[in-house]
């Protein structure tokens, strides 16, 4: 298991700290999941493709945060807590860094268009996405979670 040094920068920060795993916060972050997926659709229904796709990637990004606080892990930066993803629990993050670029190319540049397909593609994908972490969320193990966390101080580089 390799050290991540942008990782070690981020936890240097202030932005990733280990925390109590917390089921409660796990459980907000999955209705803010939920939500944010019932609200892209009905941005899609109505023609409002630009805001439906930045909700879909903020459905994938709070199911991620959900595993995070599960497993005692508080990450305040997006691209750190994909890299965690794939670093510490060994879970493919191509489809969340796919919808985060997305979602910045929308949001922030005027230059981009969007179509109803791309869009119910993305809606798909979070819907797939957030299935497969709730899964995997459900069934860990209290011995898991600590072998997880292990896995995560090595990889920020931490004691």
């Amino acid at each position: 298991m390799r050290r991540i040094p942008f990782l070690n920068r981020v936890y240097s920060e202030g932005k990733l700290k280990l925390v109590d795993p917390s089921p409660e916060i796990k459980d907000a972050y999955l209705q803010r999941a939920n939500e944010s997926l019932s609200s892209a659709k009905v941005l899609l229904d109505v023609g409002n493709l630009k805001d439906a796709v930045a909700l879909a990637y903020y459905a994938m990004y709070h199911t991620l945060l959900a595993l995070l606080f599960r497993t005692g892990i508080k990450c305040e930066n997006h691209t750190a807590a994909i890299i965690l993803l794939k670093e510490v629990f060994g879970i493919d993050n191509s489809s969340i860094s796919r919808a985060k670029e997305e979602r910045v190319d929308k949001q922030y540049y005027v230059d981009f268009e969007v179509t109803k397909e791309e869009v119910k593609e993305a809606v798909s994908s979070a819907e797939s996405f957030n299935q497969l972490l709730f899964d995997f969320i459900e069934k860990l193990t209290e011995s898991e979670i600590t072998e997880y966390r292990k896995n995560a101080k090595k990889i920020i580089g931490i004691r």
